[in-house]
């Protein structure tokens, strides 16, 4: 920085079982392979970005049933968003979904959320690792972006913006539950099942299991029955998409899928739901509607 002036970041103290950092994405490269990946709620990284008054695309810290801890070296501003986990700043409490100043040497322990799975910590001026490809995001199935970080790691703030927040708490429903209800929409290959597959998808429950992460959510529950035998070829792959594999249970893609796959994709859930369906835990309860 000009002048000399020393740039703040974040010391990791602990990284809980799972802790990346991820802005909206990276775009543009499926025809080389690489997938979007960012933030598994985008609705909880935008709302981190909006009450610092950062850019949208703004790197924040995403956990995994929290346990997430950091020290401020040099001044700076953080929120925490997504999953409402207990919060607390040099052994005070303190409040999700808002604006909290954290002196150089404070330290912010997050703990394990109630209800939800995902958290998101923004800081003012965003997450300054260096991007590949565009974002900053890191993309656990192709190995790109930033490590996952470790006690020890030091993640530098970019840049203040300019634009001050406009307010200081933002009043949220929480996320996550014990039952989750996406919205689908067939195809495109649903011609692949039997009426009554069909029909049990958009029936019968399904329930997250502990084999889930950020390519996808397995579920657990009734087996869909195929219409037809035969292999189907590669094709591309959303987020969103119900990907149903031999077994007949079927797997949630969620952010960082793969860009192609061979098994037929039934539904694919509404983006505007997606950001329900990341914040579903291991036992959560899943239902489909059209």
């Amino acid at each position: 920085m000009s002048g000399g002036a020393r740039r703040s970041a974040l010391e990791v103290l602990a990284a809980g079982p799972m802790t990346t950092v991820q802005d909206t994405g990276r775009f543009g490269h499926a025809d080389l392979g690489v997938g979007r990946s960012g933030a598994a709620d985008a609705g909880s990284h935008a709302l981190a970005n909006r009450l610092l008054a950062n850019p949208p695309d703004a790197a924040a810290l995403e956990t995994t049933l929290g346990g997430l801890s950091v020290r401020a070296r040099g001044p700076v501003t953080v929120a925490v968003t997504g999953a409402e986990a207990p919060l607390r700043v040099d052994g005070r409490g303190a409040a999700a979904n808002t604006v909290l100043h954290l002196p150089d040497g404070a330290e912010l322990t997050m703990g394990v959320p109630g209800r939800g799975l995902r958290s998101y910590l923004g800081v003012r001026g965003g997450v300054d690792v260096p991007p590949v490809l565009g974002s900053r995001s890191t993309d656990v199935l192709a190995g790109l972006g930033p490590g996952l970080p470790v006690p020890g790691t030091l993640l530098p703030v970019g840049p203040v913006p300019a634009a001050l927040p406009n307010v200081d708490h933002a009043p949220t429903a929480p996320v996550g539950g014990p039952e989750v209800v996406l919205r689908v929409v067939l195809g495109p290959r649903d011609d692949w099942f039997t009426e009554e597959a069909v029909g049990t998808l958009l029936s019968c429950g399904y329930e997250v299991t502990p084999r889930s992460d950020r390519v996808g959510a397995r579920l657990s529950g009734p087996g869909l029955e195929r219409a037809r035998t035969g292999e189907l070829p590669s094709e591309g792959m959303v987020a969103g998409s119900i990907q149903v594999p031999p077994g007949g249970e079927p797997v949630l893609f969620l952010a960082d899928h793969p860009v192609t796959g061979g098994y037929p994709v039934v539904a694919v859930v509404c983006s505007a739901d997606m950001p329900g369906a990341a914040q579903a835990r291991p036992g959560t309860r899943v239902r489909f509607t059209l």
